[in-house]
């Protein structure tokens, strides 16, 4: 569906450049965003090259072992009907950690996994359970405590101050995350009663 809108508003803009003469400025933009694009990309490995590395020496030292063993208590009141001991918390939990301290990338596979895992324990292989939609809502809205690829590319920017972000961005995550758990508990009972 994504992928239509934005044909569209291409579309749109090429048609619009067409009828007001203008064509050579879309394909200057157009042109120019690329350049722009792949010297940004070319640019932004280096800085999340750094802040991987960083964090990939936080989780051979511990610290996200550490940090699973401490939302423990979390993920059982986030995932009531995920057993404790069952593989699929634990991919929860990393998941949580790798979200928490910026590794989107690592992230990412974890929760694939997690899904996985929670798939096992579903009943209705049709229907995400609840289990798994607090999952989405939680990885989406997560907490971060460092957001490396906002200050990755405010560095490319030159920005006077590329972490400066840090503190909105984990007062916005925080929130989010807090919304993202009230919004599931709540269509959860909504799911309930409507089922009963």
């Amino acid at each position: 569906m994504i992928d239509l809108i934005w044909l569209i508003l291409f579309v749109a803009g090429v048609v619009t450049a067409a009828f007001t003469g203008r064509m050579q400025a879309v394909a200057s933009a157009v042109l120019g965003g690329a350049e722009t694009g792949v010297a940004l990309a070319i640019a932004l490995v280096s800085v999340i090259s750094l802040w991987l590395g960083l964090m990939r020496i936080a989780e051979l030292g511990g610290l996200v072992d550490w940090l699973t063993r401490c939302l423990r208590p979390v993920g059982r009141f986030l995932y009531p009907s995920v057993p404790p001991d069952h593989p699929a918390m634990g991919s929860i939990l990393a998941n949580m950690s790798a979200n928490i301290l910026g590794l989107g990338n690592a992230a990412t596979p974890l929760g694939l996994k997690a899904m996985q895992e929670l798939q096992s324990l579903n009943e209705d292989k049709e229907t995400a359970s609840d289990a798994m939609c607090t999952l989405l809502a939680i990885n989406t809205a997560s907490i971060t405590l460092i957001p490396t690829t906002v200050i990755a590319v405010r560095m490319q920017s030159h920005s006077a101050d590329p972490t400066a972000i840090v503190g909105t961005t984990l007062l916005a995550t925080c929130f989010g995350t807090v919304a993202a758990v009230i919004l599931d508990r709540l269509f959860r009972a909504w799911s309930k009663r409507g089922r009963s």
